[in-house]
């Protein structure tokens, strides 16, 4: 293709002036209200602010204000912040070890080159401020002012001096949630710094300084998250994580309530996101994602906060030991948890008998509701489960003497009390009534049967003693060049698993051998499922992650299902088996297993409370 540019014939090479280099360079550091509202703050942080206040008018399209009670400036200062790459923060001009969130030198004198701005500000010393106004680049002279300690930083106009700049804004009301989410995430790491946040003369939110952080996730996330949330620690070679995760059961359908703070410096970063979606990998489904605040605190000088000039991304000098940490630490602590549901369920569950309606039916979306509390939260030492009688196998023939060991509390007044209660009935063929002392319990029976089987399946894989079958008639079964292509990838690991597959001409199987668990399953049928299940895997996922997806799809088609009739025995014998397995709070999809509900709960369904 032609270059079509227009050039002087003899090109001259020439310096850009001063205020063309600003408007350049604010290309890179302001592209949206959000980014300014990010800079003045972090400016609040660094110089040692206890309170600050930020006003918008139109989601900061006409005025971004950021008052402070920080350590202010002077009117020579005023005069050389607004100058490019002046800065205060690197006495030792060392880029490989930085403490503050400002270093660059470019946020202020980007801001001024696109707006009209004025810094005013007063030093603890003096008794009056100084004010400096700034237009398009453009410096007025400088005057005395009152003004309290502390700065305050007003920008009006926001891009009036580069127009085609505000074609690229979103509506009011994204950008104003663009500002509103930049400064919870800083809020969160600075407990004891108070902010508040008005939009014209409405107040958005106004948090009062905080003695910790537990606090503070209390005022942004409600106590939602907390009840649903418990605390991860862990440290590896000098690096330490800590913070808040979510149960299974409490999601979200995106990514945005995970938030990663490195050294107290809000970031976003693919491979924490990537951690969490590995460490969460067989207890959520695909589509779904967990509650995540975590702190993760490194020596300066292991990590790289200067690869762009907004400093919302990091690099890693050893990123593998970053990942490890994050994921072992998730996994750790879900383990500890594993057979607790989210505290909101119950609330919800009494929310839908409290408002039924007559034209819809609850969805199966897990919002949040008021907090309940989790099933072995009041107990000062968990039931071992140790003392339970052997689990039985659904799907077996169950011995009478399995059969008798489980009667209804209401037969017995002495029966121990397990953590999961005794099962009194079936509802619908699907859900278990289970009574406790405290309440009552209702669990789905394919749900929690599926997290078994799989886990199952998973402990026998590892350990390969997965046991087999041979199949009476050899299946022949028969694939489409693209169904053969697919699954022939993973003939090795289905031989792990227990088939054994004969590859016959170019598109044809003869199955001779099957896991013991399908015993009843048609291999044909299986085998064209887990082709299913595979077309739908996400590209680049690893090894470990696409045999986990044949098993959790083996799981779920070889668990009881929803309309299969259970007798009080064969349900107390899932019941045992849920308290006995890892993770068995939900299934392999994410969803609850169970839910409780506390006897007070329903006392007030009812008036009696």
């Amino acid at each position: 293709m032609k270059n079509t540019a227009i050039l002087p014939k003899n090109p001259v090479i020439r310096l850009l002036n001063p205020t063309l280099i600003n408007q350049i360079a604010a290309g890179e550091v302001i592209e949206r209200p959000a980014a300014v509202v990010k800079e003045l703050v972090e400016n609040a942080v660094d110089a040692g602010a206890t309170q600050i206040e930020v006003t918008l008018r139109e989601g900061g399209r006409t005025l971004i204000q950021v008052t402070d009670n920080g350590c202010g400036m002077t009117g020579d200062d005023l005069c050389l912040a607004i100058e490019r790459h002046a800065t205060s923060k690197l006495p030792d001009d060392n880029l490989f070890n930085i403490r503050s969130f400002g270093f660059r030198g470019e946020a202020l004198p980007s801001i001024a080159a696109v707006s009209r701005l004025t810094l005013t500000s007063r030093v603890t010393d003096h008794d009056t401020g100084w004010q400096l106004v700034v237009e398009g680049g453009e410096k007025k002279d400088l005057v005395l002012v009152s003004h309290p300690i502390g700065t305050r930083v007003t920008v009006r106009d926001l891009f009036y001096a580069t127009p085609a700049r505000l074609k690229f804004l979103k509506t009011v009301s994204t950008e104003l949630s663009h500002c509103v989410d930049y400064i919870n995430r800083l809020a969160m790491a600075h407990p004891a710094i108070g902010f508040t946040l008005k939009e014209g003369e409405r107040c958005l939110f106004d948090y009062r300084p905080h003695n910790s952080i537990e606090q503070r996730l209390g005022d942004i996330l409600k106590s939602d998250f907390s009840g649903s949330a418990r605390p991860i620690q862990g440290s590896r070679d000098g690096l330490q994580i800590s913070g808040w995760i979510s149960l299974p059961t409490y999601n979200r359908s995106q990514s945005t309530e995970q938030f990663l703070f490195v050294n107290n410096r809000p970031v976003r970063d693919k491979l924490f996101h990537a951690a969490v979606k590995f460490a969460y990998q067989d207890l959520l489904a695909h589509n779904r994602y967990p509650a995540v605040v975590l702190f993760l605190t490194i020596h300066p000088e292991e990590v790289d906060v200067n690869v762009h000039p907004a400093k919302t991304e990091v690099r890693f000098r050893d990123p593998q030991i970053v990942r490890g940490l994050i994921i072992n630490a998730i996994k750790q602590t879900l383990a500890a948890h594993s057979q607790t549901t989210s505290p909101h369920l119950g609330g919800q569950a009494v929310a839908v008998f409290k408002t039924p309606t007559a034209s819809s039916t609850p969805s199966r979306v897990y919002h949040p509701a008021p907090r309940i509390s989790p099933p072995f939260a009041n107990q000062t030492q968990r039931m071992p489960f140790s003392t339970a009688p052997a689990p039985v196998m659904l799907g077996e023939e169950m011995s009478p003497s399995s059969a008798s060991s489980f009667v209804s509390p209401s037969a017995r007044e002495d029966v121990q009390e397990y953590p999961l209660g005794h099962a009194v009935a079936q509802i619908h063929t699907t859900f278990i009534l289970s009574e406790k002392a405290d309440g009552l319990i209702i669990v789905d029976q394919h749900a929690a049967h599926e997290r078994f089987v799989y886990e199952k399946l998973k402990q026998q894989f590892n350990d390969q003693t997965v046991p087999t079958q041979a199949v009476l008639l050899p299946e022949i079964v028969q694939l489409s060049s693209q169904d053969f292509n697919i699954l022939q990838s993973h003939f090795a690991t289905l031989q792990r698993l227990g088939f054994e597959i004969e590859v016959y001409g170019t598109d044809t199987l003869v199955v001779r051998q099957t896991p013991a668990i399908l015993k009843g399953v048609n291999p044909s049928s299986i085998i064209r499922d887990l082709i299913a299940d595979l077309k739908e895997e996400e590209p680049g996922h690893s090894v470990i992650e696409q045999i986990y997806e044949i098993l959790s799809s083996l799981a779920c088609r070889t668990s009881i299902r929803a309309g299969q009739k259970l007798s009080i025995a064969e349900m107390n014998a899932l019941l045992r088996q849920m308290e006995n397995t890892l993770h068995s709070g939900q299934c392999n999809h994410g969803r609850p297993t169970y839910v409780e509900l506390k006897k007070s709960d329903i006392e007030k369904l009812f008036g009696r409370r």
